[in-house]
């Protein structure tokens, strides 16, 4: 009986608190700090576990505060401290601020149409951002490509002793954002802003791997067009966590025209981006939907983890929809299309046409989840498919997985599963499975050593730690591995797209579109999150990233998310961790604080990170690629697989920040 009546409390809870605050459901951008709060109210057992599917929108969030504070009196186990509580009413406060004239310290114009008896607020807003990097390499090969090396480097200038470099994010925004009655909400974000973020050229590899030079020949690589450019990831930036900010392509200063269109801000460029979002609830909260351009975390069972949809990928229009029949069990279904990328033929041209002719993909993806407030399970497919009105692909009851089947086979279909168990008030343990493409058949045999084995997997733990000072701190460590041409596809010649290879890999302009680690890696992360007060938030990381390198006379099959498993071979073709090729380590370091002055009346949030990325390679002895059997590795350190040392520095601030 006392069960029941905590159930009819937590209804009447979130019903009611869906109605107070359907004055808006646009989502709450992912990288608030409202989620830190809520992964650790549900690894203390104060709210059952969630849909993984983010980002939620302002009245879910608020619902959920309310869930949180009312759970808390009910609770033996993570009970919260004053310091907490104080948080929790500040975050409720600034997600449902006072809707009225002119906010200052938001930077906003806000009313409601009072001749209309429809409920019709609106709000005006506007803002900007500056942000400054820079990195200083006291460590470094400085390798530079010249006639008569191997070719296999051509335009590579790897950093040297004393590089030092500099990038930016700076600009401003408008945006206009309203309801239209109790149910739907709108909203527009446009800016413009002055970017660099500098990167360098490592090397070239082929898409086949290792085996080019004797199928195509060295004189035929430029006409098979299956030859790219290995970049870096932008200098200025920790590996991995850079987003493709903008929409299109950028502009070289000077060069703001037509034809002007670059594919990546290595000096200083202008960009603009436009967010787009329609959203709505239906049935008292138990029906979402939502079609937007905005980052997304889709079966993450911790912040940027996910497998699928990643925050770190670049946000695409897509349309979303969940349905919450019952507290504990939801479906949820998304359809979008992705956006081209950059070239990587080594012209560094972004051409609107050149750039997108090969890259014409839409992608969805459909799941179902077990909420409950112990254990979680949630289960789904994905499929990237080239554009053409399918309507199995469109409709959100039809499975993307087994739509393929029955119109082709053109596509790149994955199937996914999440697990997660919590112990109230301790934390919880998780474990997260991709598989892109596997061979059930050879599952005894070859299972680990078969590159056709295209999956990815992740085991996790996140702790919630009693440290009375620092409120709604944090320890996660988690261990993620992406095999070999996980996320890749060979390009095919679909007959919509006739005489031309089309590309249907795991992409979003040019970004990783699932995990941010590239194919052919693995990672460890240990990282300690905390608010020290309700306008604070820090978090300290270590990384240690393998991969295997995909440019030079070294590289390592399947390390590119432009890798392609030779059709006329793959049965034959095995990998072998580590001990296969050159692999490059990577042991990151990283502290970030993030403060608000805005409860001592000043319109600025601020942020800050520094750190370093320690960086070297190994090598094996004998030929690479080898599918006899793995060979004993050891660290090298030529001119072009160096050991190299980064410092890193960000910082920035936001003026008028709006949640």
């Amino acid at each position: 009986m006392y069960r029941k009546k905590i159930f009819l409390i937590y209804l009447v809870v979130l019903f009611a608190n869906v109605a107070l605050a359907a004055q808006t459901h646009l989502a709450v951008p992912l990288g608030h700090p409202v989620y830190h709060v809520i992964e650790q109210a549900q690894n203390r057992g104060l709210i059952r576990t969630l849909p993984s599917v983010r980002p939620f929108s302002r009245a879910q969030i608020l619902t959920i505060i309310t869930e949180i504070l009312n759970s808390d009196q009910t609770h033996r186990f993570g009970a919260l401290t004053v310091e907490e509580r104080g948080i929790l009413q500040h975050l409720r406060q600034e997600l449902n601020p006072v809707v009225d004239g002119l906010d200052l310290l938001r930077g906003t114009i806000s009313g409601e149409n009072s001749e209309s008896a429809v409920h019709l607020p609106w709000e005006f807003g506007f803002g900007g951002r500056a942000s400054f990097s820079g990195a200083f390499v006291p460590v470094g090969g400085g390798y530079r490509y010249s006639p008569g090396d191997d070719y296999r480097f051509e335009g590579a200038n790897h950093p040297g002793s004393g590089d030092v470099f500099a990038g930016t994010n700076s600009g401003i925004y408008f945006s206009w954002k309203g309801d239209l009655g109790r149910s739907v909400s709108y909203g527009l974000t446009f800016g413009g802003a002055f970017i660099r973020a500098p990167r360098y050229v490592r090397g070239r590899f082929n898409t086949f791997g290792h085996d080019w030079e004797n199928r195509y020949g060295e004189a035929d690589w430029a006409r098979q067009n299956r030859v790219l450019v290995a970049y870096s990831e932008p200098l200025t930036y920790f590996p991995f966590s850079y987003t493709v900010g903008w929409d299109g392509s950028v502009w070289f200063l000077g060069s703001i025209d037509a034809g002007g269109f670059e594919g990546w801000p290595q000096i200083m460029s202008v960009s603009y981006y436009m967010i787009p979002e329609m959203a709505g609830s239906l049935l008292n909260g138990h029906v979402l939907w939502r079609i937007a351009s905005n980052s997304r975390e889709w079966g993450g069972m911790t912040s940027n983890s996910s497998l699928i949809i990643n925050q770190s990928a670049s946000p695409f229009l897509a349309a979303e929809l969940t349905v919450m029949p019952l507290p504990w069990f939801s479906f949820s279904a998304l359809t979008g299309m992705l956006e081209y990328g950059m070239m990587l033929d080594g012209s560094g041209r972004g051409g609107i046409q050149a750039a997108a002719r090969t890259f014409q993909n839409g992608f969805s993806t459909n799941k179902i989840e077990l909420n409950f407030r112990n254990f979680y399970l949630g289960a789904g497919t994905a499929t990237i498919w080239p554009k053409r009105f399918e309507l199995g692909q469109l409709f959100p009851l039809a499975d993307s997985f087994l739509t393929q089947n029955n119109t082709g086979d053109f596509d790149n279909s994955a199937l996914f599963l999440n697990v997660a168990g919590k112990h109230p008030g301790l934390g919880r343990l998780w474990f997260s499975f991709f598989a892109d493409e596997i061979s059930l058949g050879d599952i005894n045999r070859n299972f680990f050593t078969m590159s056709r084995m295209m999956i990815a997997y992740q085991f996790g733990l996140s702790v919630s730690l009693p440290i009375r000072r620092l409120p709604f701190s944090s320890l996660t460590i988690s261990y993620t591995k992406i095999e070999p041409f996980n996320y890749t596809h060979i390009r095919e010649d679909v007959p919509w797209y006739q005489g031309l290879a089309m590309e249907t890999n795991w992409v979003n302009r040019g970004r990783a579109l699932g995990h941010y680690l590239p194919p052919n890696s693995d990672e460890i992360l240990v990282r300690f999150d905390a608010m020290p007060n309700m306008s604070s938030r820090v978090s300290l990381q270590y990384q240690l990233i393998r991969h295997g390198a995909t440019f030079g006379d070294r590289a390592v099959n399947g390390s590119s998310h432009w890798s392609e498993l030779d059709p006329w071979g793959r049965e034959g073709i095995r990998k072998f961790f580590l001990r296969d090729g050159a692999y490059e380590w990577m042991n990151i370091v990283r502290l970030r604080g993030e403060h608000s002055l805005t409860a001592r009346n000043l319109p600025v949030r601020a942020f800050a990170e520094i750190g370093g990325v320690y960086s070297f390679f190994t090598d094996v002895p004998g030929e690479t690629n080898l599918n006899s059997g793995g060979q004993s590795f050891r660290r090298v350190n030529t001119p072009q697989y160096p050991t190299s040392l980064r410092l890193i520095a960000n910082v920035g601030v936001q003026i008028f920040p709006k949640f």
